[in-house]
């Protein structure tokens, strides 16, 4: 069933968006991160444009992990203070990616920067969480528990914070930066920066598995949702048709997802997600690497 997506100006099979939808929503709710990561580039690989992309995607992220944080709330693994602390910095970070992103559409360079900032971020996080998920697999096997870090340089910064869901006493001031970049990252790239917060928060703040994802999806709600409204109201980007679509995959396929995630050990869940993270990168650095079948095309100057 073909439907027509009047801002994106294409026509898709609604069955296949609300496919991708739900399997987006099954990595949201088992890993704690949107899925703009994966979804955005499969939106690019079936004909959306990347601007239309990045700020539909965003509308649907704000609903699939709504959905999956509900089921975290219940198990109360959500630390709420450091949540705040990450969306203070995550709304600032999105102003700044819009103008940004603003900026290099009005240069018509908007799409090749997308895809060239996928690739990089994808390809680092990815590489990084791989090897010290490997890492960590072997120690538990030969009977060494991977202990978490307790001390480190962010617990000798001023302005420290105590945050017991999470067990820590350290500066908010690693919690803000890290919510700027991931707000920008929301901006430009269409994701809630979930592949981005979620090893930050385990390496860098120290904070324990189980409670990173519920924070990390409380926080991209409302990063996600700030990024749609600047997107709607200054790019006018956000398609709605194909919003709604992905929106009701995701919201039913988040709650599977959190039911798989409580069952696989977190170990396995940071080696699956590094996989699929190296799988979306190497399939956009193909694709701008190879020779694309039509050389040129026709457009509307300014146009998306």
């Amino acid at each position: 069933m073909m439907i027509y997506l009047p801002i994106a100006e294409v026509s898709v099979n609604a069955f296949l968006l609300l496919g991708l939808g739900g399997a987006v929503g099954v990595l949201s709710g088992m890993f704690g991160v949107g899925g703009g990561f994966l979804m955005t580039p499969l939106l690019f690989f079936i004909g959306i444009p990347p601007a239309v992309a990045v700020a539909t995607e965003a509308n649907q992220i704000v609903a699939s992990s709504f959905s999956g944080v509900l089921a975290h709330l219940r198990r109360k693994t959500v630390d709420l203070k450091m949540g705040t602390v990450l969306l203070i910095g995550g709304l600032v970070g999105a102003a700044l990616g819009v103008g940004v992103f603003n900026y290099l559409k009005s240069l018509g360079q908007v799409d090749l920067l997308v895809k060239l900032c996928y690739v990089l971020f994808l390809g680092i996080i990815g590489s990084l969480m791989f090897v010290e998920s490997l890492n960590a697999i072997r120690k538990t096997k030969s009977g060494k528990p991977p202990a978490r870090k307790k001390h480190n340089w962010i617990h000798g910064l001023p302005f420290k914070m105590r945050f017991r869901t999470s067990g820590l006493y350290i500066s908010v001031i690693p919690p803000l930066i890290v919510g700027v970049l991931v707000g920008i990252l929301a901006a430009i790239m269409g994701v809630g920066g979930g592949f981005i917060m979620v090893p930050a928060m385990i390496y860098l703040l120290g904070m324990p598995t189980k409670v990173v994802v519920g924070t990390s999806l409380f926080q991209i709600i409302f990063v996600t949702g700030f990024t749609t409204l600047l997107h709607a109201t200054t790019n006018y980007t956000v398609d709605m048709v194909l919003a709604v679509l992905l929106l009701i995959g995701g919201v039913v396929g988040a709650q599977f997802g959190t039911v798989l995630g409580a069952k696989l050990k977190a170990e396995q869940l940071r080696i699956l997600l590094a996989l699929m993270v190296l799988a979306v990168c190497g399939k956009l650095a193909l694709d701008l690497l190879i020779q694309p079948s039509e050389l040129f095309s026709i457009g509307v100057a300014g146009s998306h």
